[in-house]
Formats: structure tokens, C-alpha cells, sequence
């Protein structure tokens, strides 16, 4: 019998009377890679702190390595490590001498030292930048650091909470490829929290959580097998976007657990009871697919608490997508001294369309994204949005965009009410105009006025910030990266707004690491240092690859362009 790493039963943790942890029973077996996964506010960094020793249980039993945490928590520490969602690193200091800090800190012996620093720098690749600092380094190396930081000892047991989000998809095909080697090489038992299901899949075990209880445990292909069946794709007939198609399937949840675009195409999950005239009605016609661990993921959270999404009616003082360009980039350039952070970049985006800007870390997105907003100037080209050129009439411009940062950038210690009514005013908005609004965007966006913003779960701050980001009805909305970090249910919640308010006439600029949120935008650009790499639909994007989906497509198209760089 293989022999247990983490063993709760009956396990409660409670805040403030609130249960994030509620009586819940599990184990972790010695050696193997085991996934939890769970919408926000399931109770997953909760149980990766319990397991850690940082928290005390409230009732219940947890035996982690053999030892009780509750009683002797030091000892589980010793022999653990664990990354949290923010991992610290000092940023000003170099990538060897956060290694050299935190062998400090675990009291890693010098002999051992050159040997752990030297595999952990060669399974990193940041062998050639020890002397970098780490703020210097992209988001996906700082990950790759704090992965190797976490790792200066060699623990009995590896805690991951979520340690993907933020970074593309070739830093976490990065990331995985070195769980995987530990896993196998040393037989590292490994617990990882995640968004993503496809990280999921690779794991032996997958506890899906929710609401501090466990809903499923098992096997990858054991789970998989509840969705059989019930798997579909569906072509939409042209001129209709995929996302419309999605957008309509979602919207009828007496028949449709879950929908979302792929590669042109629209899958879905049919509900076990649907009437099959008012599927014929939705849909002309559909072919079974194998059914996804994320097909049972959605399954099981629609039916557990049978809250279909709510239809989306937006409010939008937006004009008619009329075809005319209202962003023109011409030669866009921004220098931070000798470094080009965007060179000679030129794209237009027409009104009401979705336009996605891709890249790995460090590409240039953001950078471009904030000289868009009017946050940051151009070194050279010409910058129009919204009819107004940003090196003249940068104030007016402002006025008619909204914007939600990639972290979480309102007040925390406001309530959700007094942020809303703070950034009303600062777009111009008062008296009667602005109470309507902010009652609107609490009932639109289901939020508690009197919460405190820096508190709320992670897809609640991301509505919050989308709340506000919209209060002024803005003819373009700026989207830096909106659902990093927040699990598949909340993505799909979100989409749903944005088609709404493209359909509108709203214009959406976004940036994702997400690449299935690629499949909802007209056209995608996919830049990589500070250069434009493609540009197009979805589908000539994947055909100019020549892969089937377009996390594939975009690995190929980067490396492609990388390799033609170093043998130039």
C-alpha cells in the first residue's frame, strides 16, 4: 500500500464565522503529483496553509508527512516547501543572491549548496542571469526564481499554490516540464493549487473543492468519465462569431451546462435532461467530442448549486460598430533608455470589435497597453484613440476609455460602495447620474456594497475593478490581463459580459495568457520583443502556425520568431 503524505479527516478552519474549510476528509499519497482545483473562495490556499502549518485547524484531524500539525507544526515545516501565490523575492537583489538568501533562511549547509544552486539554475535556465536583479526579470522568470528559491533544500514535500498564474504559456510550459522532472527523478510528492485544468489533467490526483467541501476526488480519467456523453461541438453558421454562439448556448441553461469557443467551434456540455426540440432550436447541429476534465470541473459546479449564469443586458452609451478604425497605431516606438520595450508597431482597431494583444512576459503588451491608455507617451509614431491623438489631447482621450489593471489596483480598505463612488467622481459623474450608476453596477455585477475591496476573493475584485472600469460608459475599455488568476466558472461570467458589451458597440482591448480567451476576440496581434510576430483572426493565426488550437499555435509562432533571432 503506498504510503501517505497527507492524511485530514473531519478538518474545519473558520474566519469570522465563515467556513472556508468544512469538515472535509482526504489523502494524499507519497509521490505522486495531486491537483486541487475549485472556484474562488473554494477553500484551496486555506488547505495549502493548513498543510503548511501556518494555520491551526478549528476541529478535525491532519497528519502531514506522518507528523500532526496541530500539534507540531515546526516539524512539518522543516521538511517542506512551500510557494505561495506571492512568492517574495527581493527584487533588488540578484537572482544568486536570493538563492544565497533563502539557503540562508532553510540553513541549507555550504557543501551542499553549489550542487543544489547549480541543478536548480540548469532546470530554471537562469544559469545566465545570477547577476540580474530579480525585479529585472520577467514575469515567467520570477516565477521560475521563486520556484528554485522554494526548492534551495530538498523537501519531503512540495506545496504549489497556483504558481502559473500570470505567466504564458511557454514560462508554464517551463514551470511544468520541472514539476514533472521532480516528480519522476526524485519522487518528490508534490500538491499543486490551480486555475487551469489542463495543469490538471497531467496530475495523478484531482480534488476538486467547493465551499471548503470536497466534490469529487479521483483519477483524471475517472473524473473525465462523469461528463461522458453529455461532450458536443458545434459549427456556427456564418456570419455568426463563435462567441455569439457561445453566448447563446450559455444563456439557455435549461439545456446547456457550459459553453465556450474552440478553434472556430463552439464545445459544450448538454444537460442530462435536456429537451431535445429545444436543443434542435439552439443548435442546427452538433457532433460528440471526448469529454475534458474541465467539462467535469463545470458539470459538477452547475449542478451542485443549479445557479445557471445570468443573462447579460449591459449598459452602454457606446455607438454602432460601424467598421471605422477608433485606435490607429502607426510606427509605434518606446525606448527606457538603451532598451526598446516596443519597436515600430502598427495595427488599427475598428469600433465594437475584441482585439487581443499576446505575448509572453516580457513582450511589450503592457507597455504597449499603457501607452494606449495615455499612461505612458511614445518614444516615436502616432497614437489615436478614440479620434483624439494621444500626443496633443491625451486629458480627452482619457474621458472616453475604461481600464482594469492586471493587479488589483482600487482602494482596499474602502468598501465596494465608497470605490465606486470615488472613481464616479473622478470620471466626472455625481449627484443622482452617479447613485443610479453604482446601484446598477452592484446589481449588475452581484457585488456587496458594504464589503471591504481588499478583502473580497480574487473574481469578485475582478468584478469590483471591471464595475468601475465601466461606470462612465466608456467607447473602449482596456483589459490588462483581467482573469489572471480566477478559475473557469468566473472566466466564463466575464466573457459573457464582454460579448454583451461588444455587441453593444463597446470596443475591448484585451490581454490574456489564457489562450482559449483568444477563440472570443475578432482579430489577435501576437507581439515578442517589443516586435509584432502576427496579426488576424483566430483561425488565420492558427493556420499561419499550423497547429490545431491556439495555445500550440502561439508556443510555434513565438519560438519560430526566437529562433530566426539567434541565428541572425
Amino acid at each position: 500500500m503506498t504510503a501517505l503524505t497527507v492524511s485530514a479527516e473531519g478538518l474545519s478552519k473558520s474566519f469570522a464565522g465563515l467556513a472556508a474549510i468544512d469538515n472535509l476528509t482526504l489523502t494524499v499519497r507519497q509521490g505522486e503529483l495531486t491537483a486541487l482545483v475549485g472556484p474562488d473562495g473554494a477553500g484551496k490556499t486555506t488547505l495549502m496553509r493548513l498543510f503548511a502549518g501556518l494555520l491551526r485547524p478549528d476541529a478535525g484531524s491532519l497528519h502531514v508527512l506522518g507528523v500532526d500539525v496541530a500539534r507540531d507544526p515546526q516539524q512539518v515545516q522543516d521538511r517542506i516547501s512551500y510557494m505561495p501565490q506571492r512568492f517574495g523575492l527581493y527584487e533588488d537583489l540578484s537572482v544568486q543572491e536570493n538563492l544565497d538568501l533563502y539557503a540562508d533562511l532553510h540553513g541549507v549547509p555550504m557543501a551542499q549548496r553549489r550542487d543544489r544552486f547549480a541543478r536548480m539554475l540548469a532546470m530554471t535556465d537562469l544559469a545566465r542571469f545570477t547577476d540580474r536583479p530579480a525585479g529585472k526579470l520577467s514575469g515567467g522568470m520570477k516565477q521560475k526564481l521563486g520556484l528554485a528559491c522554494t526548492l534551495v533544500r530538498s523537501p519531503d514535500l512540495l506545496l504549489l499554490d497556483e504558481p502559473s498564474v500570470g505567466v504564458d504559456p511557454l514560462s508554464r510550459r517551463d514551470l511544468w516540464q520541472i514539476v514533472l522532472q521532480l516528480v519522476k527523478d526524485d519522487g518528490l510528492s508534490v500538491i499543486v493549487s490551480t486555475a487551469y485544468m489542463d495543469e490538471a489533467e497531467r496530475c495523478a490526483q484531482v480534488h476538486v473543492l467547493h465551499r471548503g467541501r470536497i466534490l469529487a476526488s479521483g483519477p483524471p480519467d475517472t473524473l473525465r468519465d462523469r461528463a461522458g456523453g453529455l461532450t458536443f461541438v458545434a459549427t456556427p453558421l456564418p456570419p455568426m462569431p463563435a462567441r455569439a454562439l457561445q453566448a447563446r448556448l450559455i444563456d439557455a441553461p435549461d439545456c446547456i451546462i457550459d459553453a465556450v469557443p474552440q478553434g472556430g467551434n463552439v464545445r459544450f456540455i448538454r444537460r442530462p435532461d435536456a429537451d431535445a426540440a429545444r436543443l434542435a432550436d439552439l443548435i442546427a447541429s452538433a457532433t460528440p467530442r471526448p469529454a475534458e476534465l474541465e467539462d467535469t470541473f463545470m458539470m459538477l459546479l452547475r449542478l451542485q448549486d443549479d445557479t445557471p449564469p445570468t443573462t447579460i443586458a449591459m449598459q452602454t452609451t457606446a455607438m454602432a460598430s460601424d467598421g471605422q478604425p477608433v485606435i490607429v497605431v502607426r510606427d509605434l516606438v518606446r525606448r527606457f533608455g538603451d532598451f526598446t520595450a516596443v519597436a515600430s508597431t502598427s495595427f488599427q482597431v475598428a469600433r465594437g470589435e475584441i482585439f487581443g494583444l499576446l505575448g509572453p512576459n516580457g513582450a511589450g503588451k503592457t507597455t504597449t497597453f499603457r501607452m494606449l491608455c495615455g499612461l505612458l507617451p511614445a518614444t516615436s509614431g502616432h497614437l489615436e484613440v478614440a479620434g483624439r491623438n494621444l500626443r496633443t489631447a491625451r486629458a480627452q482621450a482619457r474621458q472616453r476609455i475604461g481600464y482594469v489593471a492586471q493587479k488589483f489596483a482600487l482602494y482596499g480598505n474602502l468598501t465596494v460602495r465608497e470605490n465606486l463612488a470615488f472613481f464616479g467622481g473622478a470620471y466626472g459623474l455625481s449627484g443622482k447620474l452617479l447613485r443610479t450608476r453604482i446601484t446598477d453596477a452592484i446589481s449588475e455585477f452581484d457585488l456587496d456594497p458594504t464589503a471591504v475591496s481588499g478583502l473580497l476573493p480574487a473574481g469578485y475584485k475582478q468584478r469590483l475593478a471591471m464595475a468601475v472600469g465601466l461606470l462612465h460608459h466608456p467607447e473602449i475599455l482596456f483589459l490588462d490581463e483581467p482573469t489572471s488568476g480566477i478559475d473557469p466558472l468566473a472566466r466564463r461570467a466575464f466573457w459573457r459580459r464582454i460579448t454583451a458589451l461588444a455587441q453593444g458597440g463597446t470596443t475591448i482591448i484585451v490581454t490574456t495568457h489564457f489562450m482559449e480567451e483568444a477563440e472570443y476576440c475578432d482579430r489577435i496581434a501576437i507581439q515578442d520583443a517589443g516586435r509584432m510576430l502576427a496579426i488576424g483572426t483566430p483561425r488565420e493565426v492558427r493556420d499561419l502556425s499550423g497547429a490545431d488550437d491556439m495555445n500550440s499555435a502561439f508556443i510555434a509562432i513565438v519560438e519560430t520568431a526566437r529562433a530566426g533571432r539567434n541565428a541572425a
